[in-house]
């Protein structure tokens, strides 16, 4: 029997590695290829990726809420009809701003653009975010700030390779990437993490700072950097600005003030230092740890400040980047679904790039809504005066990834209108109204944009199973529907690449020279990748950010004047101890895909917590027992595990799981005011033992 093979990529994580796919006989396999991330290798994830493409209870029909309360299978075009005419009546009566959009960092780059053109065009309602909210903000923020760009790696992968010394902090990507240890492999590692991580356990040095404290670290090495004569002055002098400014803050931090704040001995810091300076090539890259906190901007901002000072950003050989984590973290923002941008990373307050998009849309500038508000506050608006009265939800679970899911499950029940498009039950699918099956990553066509900023080309192996549809026919039926012309919606995914091309034309995130002829080609195409006046001499892409100048008008970076004042909840008698929340290697986000795959779901069936010894003695916990773990604002049930190389003040939970196992029932709301990101990293906890509960 004749087997179908397709060159594609992984479904998961920001790597985006490299993946032959086959099909024979209905069983689909996956091996790697030598893409450069992945070099051959894939993690487990990776491996088992195949077997959710066949999970029994795939979404293979619409389905409406009856007025029984249930769940009921529909045809496509009642259930169309039904979301258009509560959409028009909501408008009608409350305005464009009552419906919202809540999109997803792993939806192609062409859904995204029309995810952000619908609500803006169809809709004409500002209420658009998605869930990189949750994840990239606060370096998004701060790289915009310090580069005037944000691109998670203005360098290649490949060229971490060639590091002496790597400093890593708040990232894990010994669980959450492996295949990015390929590249890690040679250099000594720098490793800030609360707790002994997979990634630490191959450090040569770990910071063990008190959760909340990185910035507090940060400006204690940037003090030890200038005060003993490692601050690269010259460069400073040439290619940044703001560093008195940045400097006048961090005087203060020296290292013994840094050691009380954050239990980081002032020997380590000094060594960290001192590691990075002297080595021949050195980077700094920063993750979740570092970034879901209430100040996770002005963090970001330290770690790039110590970089500048060192010399390290725009410098061959070195540089600053940060660890995109979803699928199309990286893309998703760029291209119209985050609340404050159009095509292209386009501010959506610009006049100019207002007029550019709206040409390209064939609408009148007047006629696009202004900046929307941060995912979290779109999803707390739900339902209440002046809120959002209806949600449409595209490849995201935020009943399980918001803050305070607790809080964020209610305010969504309050909504006349949930709309769901997934193509897996999930937490949120089981909320909605009208739930519409879509594809998944093996059965479109589309492009991805990976960490390193490299435009990659999605590929269908198979053909969709029932009735499930592209998110792009979903989008155009519905925008049809509300009064839009067919045409301004296609649905051809090379025909909507093309005209996301046009729109971000000389944008930041500058895609008019790439097509999928060049990408089918093989290309190697790094944004940005303008059009060139004379199309038989294409752009080659841009690998390498900043190695000339920076992206601001006058060329140079921008310092930044931060300071550490502590997250927004401390410790007290009732809630002694602090949790932090992250990924494990067997799983992937909320949990929907990786938790139906045998393997993973065998390995890690349950949620748990990582504590202390001594902290499990003092509290009464066993090691394998049922644990209460709760916070102000409620409570999570997770199996005990002991981990001496915790901090004793801090726990951990991993993000995965649903129910009772739900970490962020305990997380906070709070938000960085710079970037709107949530402070997943830091809540106020106690623990004690639970009853376990037979069925």
């Amino acid at each position: 029997m004749a087997r179908h093979q397709v060159a594609t990529h992984c479904p998961y994580c920001a790597l985006q590695c490299g993946t032959e796919l086959s099909e024979r006989a209905g069983e689909v396999s996956v091996s790697p290829s030598s893409f450069p991330v992945n070099r051959g290798g894939l993690c487990r994830k990776g491996w088992t990726a195949p077997e959710v493409l066949g999970s029994a209870d795939r979404l293979h029909e619409p389905q409406l809420r009856t007025g029984r309360g249930e769940l009921a299978p529909a045809g496509w075009e009642e259930a169309l009809d039904r979301i258009a005419s509560n959409l028009d009546e909501i408008i009608a009566e409350s305005g464009a701003d009552a419906v919202g959009i809540f999109g997803g960092g792993g939806l192609t780059n062409e859904k995204a653009y029309s995810l952000g053109k619908f609500a803006r065009v169809a809709l004409g309602s500002s209420r658009i975010d998605y869930n990189g909210r949750f994840c990239m903000a606060a370096a998004a923020t701060a790289g915009n700030a310090a580069f005037g760009v944000d691109r998670g790696l203005p360098f290649p992968v490949t060229d971490l390779a060639d590091a002496e010394v790597i400093l890593l902090a708040g990232g894990n990507p010994a669980e959450t990437m492996p295949p990015l240890m390929r590249h890690l492999e040679g250099a000594r590692l720098v490793v800030i993490d609360p707790r002994r991580s997979a990634t630490a356990e191959r450090a040569e040095l770990h910071l063990r700072p008190r959760p909340g404290t990185d910035l507090a670290l940060a400006l204690g090495l940037l003090h030890i950097a200038v005060t003993e004569g490692w601050h690269d002055s010259e460069y400073t002098a040439r290619r940044t600005t703001g560093f008195e400014q940045a400097w006048a803050r961090a005087v203060t931090w020296w290292p013994e003030r840094v050691e009380r704040v954050t239990g980081v001995p002032v020997s380590a810091q000094r060594q960290a230092v001192r590691m990075l300076a002297r080595a021949r090539s050195s980077y700094v890259l920063t993750g979740r740890g570092s970034e879901q906190h209430g100040d996770g901007a002005d963090t970001v901002a330290g770690f790039i400040n110590l970089a500048l000072v060192l010399g390290l950003p725009g410098t061959r050989g070195h540089g600053y980047g940060c660890l995109t984590g979803q699928g199309n973290g990286q893309g998703g923002r760029e291209h119209g679904q985050k609340a404050d941008q159009l095509p292209g990373y386009r501010s959506i307050t610009d006049p100019r790039a207002r007029a550019h998009v709206a040409d390209v849309w064939g609408v009148a500038e007047e006629n696009l809504p202004g900046p929307g508000i941060p995912a979290t506050r779109l999803l707390e608006s739900a339902g209440s005066p002046g809120g959002i009265r209806a949600l449409l939800v595209f490849g995201a679970n935020p009943v399980l990834s918001a803050p305070h899911a607790g809080l964020a499950r209610a305010q969504l029940s309050r909504l006349d209108l949930l709309v769901v498009a997934d193509f897996l039950p999930s937490e949120t699918t089981r909320m909605a109204d009208v739930v519409l099956p879509v594809t998944q990553w093996a059965e479109e066509e589309g492009t991805m944009t990976n960490l390193e900023g490299r435009v990659l080309r999605r590929r269908a192996l198979l053909p969709p199973p029932g009735s499930a549809r592209s998110d792009l026919d979903v989008l155009r039926g519905l925008a049809t529907r509300l009064g839009q012309p067919e045409s301004r919606f296609p649905t051809r995914p090379s025909t909507v690449f093309d005209e996301l091309a046009r729109a971000s034309a000389g944008g930041a995130a500058d895609y008019s020279g790439i097509d999928y002829e060049r990408l089918d080609a093989g290309q190697a195409l790094h944004w940005p990748c303008p059009k060139t006046p004379d199309e038989q001499v294409p752009h080659p892409g841009t690998p390498r950010l900043f190695l000339d100048s920076f992206a601001h008008p006058d060329g140079k970076a921008r310092f930044a004047a931060v300071d550490w004042h502590g997250p927004a909840e401390d410790t007290n008698h009732e809630y002694p101890l602090v949790a932090t929340t992250g990924r494990i290697s067997g799983h992937y986000q909320t949990g929907e895909q990786t938790r139906r795959v045998g393997e993973l779901a065998t390995a890690e069936p349950e949620s748990f917590v990582r504590l202390h010894p001594d902290t499990a003695a003092r509290r009464g916990v066993h090691d394998g027992q049922l644990a209460r773990v709760s916070s102000a604002r409620g409570t999570t049930l997770a199996r005990a595990r002991l981990d001496g190389s915790i901090r004793p003040d801090t726990l951990f939970l991993p993000i995965h799981y649903g129910g009772a196992g739900c970490a962020n029932l305990l997380t906070n709301p709070v938000l960085d005011p710079r970037s709107g990101i949530p402070e997943f990293k830091v809540a106020a906890v106690s623990i004690s033992g639970a009853e376990e509960v037979r069925a």
